[in-house]
């Protein structure tokens, strides 16, 4: 305990971030990479006649919205959990540390059932809730009911993950997604062009994979956490899950915002698209399918080394060492801007490349290239908006950090997205996220400021 308390006090900051960071990036990484070799590998799947079956990899983008809800409550209890369990490890607690670990994994587990049990009960509208269309529905119905099914061990998994996390523990975090994330790309690669299972292996794939990363993770809890997870933990005192659902709510916002405008964007896109023909409604679902793929993989890396951030924070906070904490939102601003630029600008300069190495139907480039190019410049100015959200929320300020979390996918862009989709069209469409995120950059920069000149003086004065 003592060994961990002087790590996370004395070590410099930037090391340190970049040291608890870094693999979280690679695991964030990895995700992204095995989801676009959902999207990739189900692009090869062809029609009868030969073409390129845009319904099937648009299949992909529905449930990438139900995937976004699922992790929404998975990071929800995951931050909400860890921000306490750093905060008593500061204090030298491990017992009310397992408190909140072991009331966030089996409400979980719990939730996870339930949902299941509902989602295969009403598959066919929640597949057409979420955006499916005709033609998209019978695919959609063949990767919902494996993404469904692996539910209960997603949402484990990510909680897991996530106090792993926070207890400094990221290398180990890491190890359980990336090996999860690199098994379902080569079962991808069997069931789909092996085993020619289509759709419904690409789920599948998806499901064993989250089931074998949920066993690695446990494993390395139960060995390397100094928290544990027993049932003896799970606390009966409401102020638990309260604190828990309260700071980790900017975490549900920032992610189930994301499923909410997701599906609004497939319906959106399906609709205008279909007053061209039907052809376009699918191709401009799927188009955005990968758009929203690639984006995501340059949006992990300011997440990642953001989330780097929040044990530092959390903990530094509690043991009232405020320059670390202030010393640490800087120096993520600066990587996450960095890395961004690095991977954004070549997808900018040539998006078309980008857009083929997933799909070549020309229906589906011609819509995607322009989108992905104003994707990628929305995502630039993601660094100066996502840490000090997440810097708020470690530092348990839930008010603050969920004002954040609403614009980018919420307050903003669903509004966005109506008024530029009237205006003009799929072009409209296209440019509301990016507008979005530069939007929410504006408006964050101001609180940015407040909190590097603010000056905390006891333990319970706050940085905001």
């Amino acid at each position: 305990m003592e060994i961990y308390y002087k790590k996370m006090t004395e070590t410099p900051v930037s090391k340190l971030i970049v040291r608890l960071g870094l693999p979280t990036t690679a695991s964030m990484l990895i995700t992204s990479i095995y989801n676009m070799a959902d999207t990739y590998f189900v692009g090869t799947i062809t029609t009868a006649s030969g073409d390129v079956n845009t319904s099937a990899q648009g299949s992909i983008g529905i449930l990438f919205t139900l995937q976004s809800i699922i992790q929404a409550i998975a990071f929800m209890l995951g931050h909400g959990s860890g921000t306490y369990v750093a905060k008593e490890l500061a204090n030298k607690d491990a017992k009310k540390a397992s408190n909140y670990v072991s009331s966030a994994f089996f409400l979980g587990g719990a939730i996870g059932l339930l949902m299941t049990a509902l989602g295969l009960v009403l598959l066919s509208p929640l597949m057409k809730l979420l955006g499916a269309t005709d033609t998209i529905l019978p695919y959609a119905k063949e990767y919902g009911m494996w993404v469904l099914i692996s539910c209960p061990f997603m949402i484990c998994s990510l909680i897991l993950n996530n106090n792993l996390r926070y207890e400094g523990k990221a290398f180990y975090a890491m190890f359980g997604l990336v090996s999860g994330g690199l098994l379902n790309m080569g079962l991808d690669f069997v069931f789909i062009r092996f085993c020619n299972l289509g759709v419904f292996g690409a789920g599948m794939a998806t499901a064993i994979s989250q089931i074998v990363s949920f066993a690695i993770l446990l494993a390395m809890f139960i060995t390397k956490a100094q928290s544990k997870i027993r049932f003896k933990y799970i606390s009966r005192r409401f102020r638990t899950y309260s604190q828990v659902f309260r700071t980790g709510f900017p975490s549900f916002i920032r992610q189930g915002l994301n499923s909410v405008s997701s599906g609004v964007l497939n319906t959106l896109a399906g609709n205008y698209g279909a007053q061209v023909s039907a052809q376009m409604a699918d191709a401009a679902i799927d188009g955005m399918t990968v758009v929203n793929r690639v984006s995501n993989f340059v949006m992990c890396v300011g997440m990642g080394i953001s989330q780097g951030l929040q044990p530092v924070a959390s903990f530094n906070y509690q043991a009232q060492r405020y320059d670390r904490v202030k010393d640490g939102l800087w120096v993520t601003c600066a990587i996450c801007l960095g890395c961004v630029t690095v991977l954004g600008v070549p997808i900018i300069a040539a998006p078309k490349f980008f857009v083929e190495l997933f799909q070549k139907e020309p229906t589906v480039v011609e819509f995607a290239t322009p989108a992905m190019r104003y994707a990628i410049f929305g995502q630039l100015f993601v660094p100066l908006s996502v840490p000090i959200n997440m810097t708020y929320q470690s530092i348990r300020k839930p008010a603050m950090a969920s004002f954040l979390s609403l614009l980018r996918s919420g307050l903003l862009f669903i509004p966005l997205l109506f008024i530029t989709s009237a205006l003009w069209g799929l072009t409209g469409i296209q440019i509301a996220q990016p507008l979005s995120d530069v939007l929410t950059a504006a408006i964050s920069l101001p609180v940015l400021a407040r909190f590097f000149h603010s000056k905390p003086k006891e333990k319970n004065d706050s940085i905001d």
